[in-house]
């Protein structure tokens, strides 16, 4: 049966709280560990392959650290079965939808034609209640990949699960032991009371605001530019909208307490394959004493390069190599990117070791940067002579030349704000002329002034850990790109909205304003821009398709189907067309169900406009 909307009250959030704060070629470019040996597989989550495959969406309860909560589940669990593939074939698979609402399953990152891509509304009309759709398409990729519910705010409810494709050649990645990671969070609050409170309430899952016993002992921002934000509207530690205080973070379904644990052997090449099918939540990824070698993203295989920890956004999936020598116990750490909370589990010899389990971090604070406003990347403050000061409407350009702020030089380690005193600095942030293409009105919150390429750092609070962060320019394509052609031309996005109203959509209009969707000729080739004028890191996905990063060598830029666009920043890449209507959104859960969703129409080229 459906569970009813559970009443709200902040006991039950500071219980959460208090929970969770507890080829030759292709050989030549991995390293030698990686090279021989037959591969074994080890899967602790239920499996289903084969060309006939039939999979049933209900409600079902689960046990999550000891206590029984509600889920929405395909087979009964959460995450649902791990479905294996293997390239080259033919699948069909028959949902059946056993709920008293509309369902469906997408499959993410997947290449199939539209109409089996599983967005009600834009590729098929849904699944009604108790009727079952036939999905059926051929398998032309390799990799890891997840599905999930695309249908009202079921995948909050635990309607998600991961897939697998072997490859038809020999694949590059060699390993022992191979574990699937699906990182989730998981609420007993219903995801669409969740949402009212957002709506009603900026910031009421954040309860790590800034303090004044935080002020006196010198931490985050100081007094001037804690009034200069609050006149702003601005609150520099709203990182995730839903925090650890109403969510438990997940390791395949079981959360920190339950501890999973994945085995190997010592000296074994374990595979672990992630994916982050969180409905709100960014994780940062490490395993204390071991390296971590990236070899796949989003189900494409990379140069391998090695990192001490990753970020990884909602939806996107990693491959990670780690080779443990040691018979001992290593924890896993999936920590929030608010530091609100971890995901966490075991990789060990043997069932029932575990490992110490390293404290949260303290949690980021938003800076000038993220705004879009960081002048050290422009020169510092000596760069201002050379500026157009007419695009910063607002800024008291005088008072700033009379006393230099002394925060133009690199940023304090917690990240204080880059600008440092912002005395005499009334921000405008709607400078319309930065963003010609934006619609106006109340869902706009700010403009970024000076957005930047930020592919090249770590992520937000991830700037000053002191080890070695994969980067989204660190990752180049293992394989050519099937398509090098220059772009026909350029469309720049701006990603909108309003955080003390909780509004986002695309250039300022929300999907529900029906706004026209983003139109292509089949084949051609488009350079997207995609630029952040809000101060919340947004994944952003898109169905049926592969872009390239731009950058990293021409013909072997690293191929994505979501990416992170950090706040203030932006993010470019290179698309080919493929015909069809294609959902493009955040794949923050909450924030495409308050309107950053869109519609890639994609037509032959007699049918659309040049």
């Amino acid at each position: 049966m459906p569970r009813p909307l559970p009443h709200f009250d902040r006991r039950s959030l500071l219980r959460g709280a208090a929970i969770l704060g507890a080829g030759a070629a292709v050989s030549a470019l991995l390293p030698s560990w990686a090279l021989s040996a037959s591969p074994g597989v080890v899967s602790t989550l239920p499996t289903v392959s084969g060309d006939d495959i039939k999979l049933t969406i209900g409600h079902t309860p689960v046990t999550i650290d000891g206590k029984s909560q509600h889920a929405v589940t395909i087979n009964g669990t959460v995450p649902g079965p791990l479905l294996r593939l293997r390239e080259g074939q033919r699948a069909r698979i028959s949902v059946t939808n056993t709920l008293d609402e509309e369902s469906s399953i997408h499959w993410h990152g997947l290449l199939v034609p539209f109409q089996m891509d599983g967005v009600p509304g834009v590729s098929f009309p849904g699944i009604p209640p108790g009727e079952t759709f036939v999905y059926e398409f051929p398998v032309i990729q390799s990799g890891t990949y997840w599905y999930h519910s695309h249908s009202s705010l079921q995948e909050a409810e635990g309607h998600y699960a991961p897939i697998v494709i072997e490859p038809a050649k020999p694949d590059p990645v060699v390993s022992e032991r191979e574990h699937v990671i699906v990182l989730a969070d998981h609420s007993e609050m219903h995801p669409h009371l969740v949402f009212k409170r957002l709506k009603q309430q900026a910031g009421v899952f954040n309860f790590q605001r800034q303090t004044i016993a935080g002020l006196l002992a010198g931490k985050d921002q100081t007094l001037a530019e804690r009034i200069e934000w609050a006149k702003m509207l601005m609150d520099p530690t709203d990182i995730s909208d839903v925090t650890g205080s109403a969510q438990t973070f997940l390791v395949n379904g079981h959360g920190p307490k339950d501890n999973w644990t994945g085995l190997f052997s010592p000296g074994e090449r374990v595979r672990l394959r992630f994916v982050n099918a969180a409905a709100q939540m960014i994780f940062n990824v490490r395993i204390p004493g071991l390296k971590l070698t990236v070899v796949a993203a989003d189900g494409q295989n990379v140069r391998p390069i090695e990192v001490d920890e990753f970020q990884i956004g909602n939806a996107e999936t990693y491959d990670i190599i780690v080779q443990p020598t040691e018979d001992g116990a290593y924890t896993l750490v999936a920590e929030a990117i608010d530091r609100s909370g971890m995901a966490r589990a075991t990789l060990a010899p043997r069932a029932g070791m575990r490992a110490a389990v390293p404290p949260l971090r303290e949690r980021p604070i938003l800076t000038m940067k993220d705004m879009g406003m960081d002048m050290s990347a422009h020169g510092g403050h000596d760069a201002m002579a050379g500026m157009d000061h007419a695009s910063m409407p607002g800024m008291d350009h005088q008072a700033m030349a009379a006393s230099p702020p002394p925060g133009m030089a690199p940023p304090r380690k917690r990240g204080s704000d880059v600008m440092g005193d912002m005395s005499g600095m009334d921000m405008n942030m709607l400078d319309w002329s930065k963003a010609p293409g934006v619609k106006k009105g109340p869902g706009v919150q700010m403009i970024a002034p000076m957005p930047m390429d930020r592919t090249g750092e770590p992520g937000l609070g991830l700037e000053s850990v002191g080890h070695r962060v994969l980067v989204y320019k660190d990752l180049v394509a293992l394989e050519p790109n099937p398509d090098s052609r220059p772009p026909d031309r350029a469309l720049d996005i701006h990603l909108t909205g309003n955080m003390e109203r909780f509004w986002w959509g695309f250039d300022g209009w929300k999907f529900s304003e029906n706004p026209p969707p983003y139109a292509f000729r089949t084949g051609e080739r488009v350079r997207v821009t995609l630029i952040n004028d809000s101060m919340m890191t947004h994944p952003i996905h898109l169905h049926g398709h592969f872009f390239e990063l731009v950058h990293g060598p021409v013909g072997h830029m690293p191929r994505k189907h979501t990416v992170n666009v950090a706040p203030g920043g932006k993010v470019t890449f290179d698309m080919t067309a493929e015909a069809g209507d294609w959902a493009f959104h955040c794949h923050m859960l909450y924030h495409m169900h308050a309107g950053m969703f869109q519609v890639f129409k994609v037509r032959p080229a007699q049918g659309v406009a040049a």
